[in-house]
């Protein structure tokens, strides 16, 4: 045996004698510690967000938004020439603001299209874009805004006209809407 191996033979029976009469701890004394806990989920927020879907493709719509759900791509008021819609699609007007509605329920949207309209009527803006999405994030993949702005710009007695602005400006996803020239606000809905 080696020097290294009888200090080592003598250090087990120091340590040995040491210990003698020495008993475990008993069990429950001992801390037991557990796996680390998940990250916590926003159940709430998950909750709210598949209420909202929920609420947008199967809440009721009053029988007026039924009727006018035609699927238009483009509107002009009575009266006015269709050469108003065609030069709001060639760009004769420069957009002069925009709202994103993305992430938006149908209420919120409605309330955010009303205050956009109104607070540009107010400062004198004639052309806006309107970003609705194309539905790619509803269930279903349902484009149920894009239908409801063009409702909701339809009844505003201040929209002229209005249409799908060109792929490099949102495409089906955007509206290009023109509004009468100065003025206050009239309805608002």
């Amino acid at each position: 045996m080696s020097q290294q191996d009888q200090h080592s033979a003598e250090d087990l029976a120091m340590f040995l004698a040491a210990v003698d009469g020495a008993r475990p701890l008993p069990k429950r004394d001992r801390v037991i510690l557990d796996a680390p806990k998940p990250s916590p989920r926003p159940r709430q927020r998950e909750l709210d967000e598949a209420a909202v879907i929920g609420e947008l493709l199967h809440g009721p719509l009053a029988i007026d938004d039924w009727l006018d759900l035609g699927g238009a791509d483009s509107f002009v008021r009575s009266g006015l020439s269709r050469t108003v819609l065609r030069d709001l699609r060639r760009g004769r007007w420069s957009i002069q603001g925009h709202v994103d509605l993305h992430g938006m329920n149908r209420h919120e949207a409605h309330e955010q299209v009303t205050e956009f309209v109104a607070e540009s009527l107010a400062a004198g803006k004639r052309c806006l874009r309107i970003v609705h999405g194309r539905g790619h994030g509803s269930p279903g993949r349902e484009a149920i805004l894009r239908q409801l702005v063009k409702v909701w710009l339809g009844r505003c007695k201040d929209v002229l006209a209005f249409c799908h602005a060109p792929p490099s400006d949102g495409g089906d996803g955007a509206l290009w809407v023109l509004l009468k020239a100065g003025g206050k606000a009239r309805d608002r809905s």
